[in-house]
């Protein structure tokens, strides 16, 4: 059983940092870099940027209450058709049906709040633990070799969500 160029050039690492700031430009280097090594576009590129921020500024500010002895633990993999990454902090979750809706009328001037929308517009899929402490991002690729098979990728990972 021979071993395919996707699973040949796959890539990943895994983060344990603490809850400060500095943390998310740690992550964002690395997942920007393997992206950039694949020939991802700059539109691909802006999205999981986009999302990788609001999902660990979420970790950080919500989940582990801004206390830097708290950890975020990031991993990722990324392929020439796929990146798949994984947030999650050591604090208590949360319910996502309780999360206001950031498009009704009384919560659009708010200066907060529109992070879980953002992650689903850029991103292809956005699964979150039964906990709520762990999310998982997966963004279908826009690189030369591929371009051409991701809107029917899009169609599968949006109809296994």
């Amino acid at each position: 059983m021979g071993v395919t160029s996707a699973e040949q050039t796959a890539e990943g690492r895994d983060f344990t940092l603490p809850s400060v700031p500095e943390s998310r430009e740690v992550i964002e280097r690395a997942v920007v870099t393997a992206l950039e090594s694949r020939g991802c576009g700059e539109d691909d590129i802006f999205s999981v940027r986009l999302a990788l921020e609001e999902a660990i500024v979420n970790a950080i500010r919500h989940g582990n209450k801004s206390d830097p002895n708290k950890n975020i633990h990031v991993d990722y993999s990324v392929d020439q058709s796929r990146l798949v990454l994984s947030i999650e902090d050591e604090g208590a979750g949360f319910d996502l049906e309780s999360v206001p809706d950031p498009t009704a009328e009384e919560n659009l001037e708010a200066d907060h709040g529109r992070g879980i929308l953002l992650m689903r517009v850029y991103m292809d899929q956005v699964v979150y633990n039964d906990k709520g402490n762990k999310v998982t991002l997966t963004k279908l690729l826009n690189t030369g070799e591929q371009a051409s098979d991701t809107e029917d990728q899009r169609e599968e990972v949006a109809g296994g969500a």
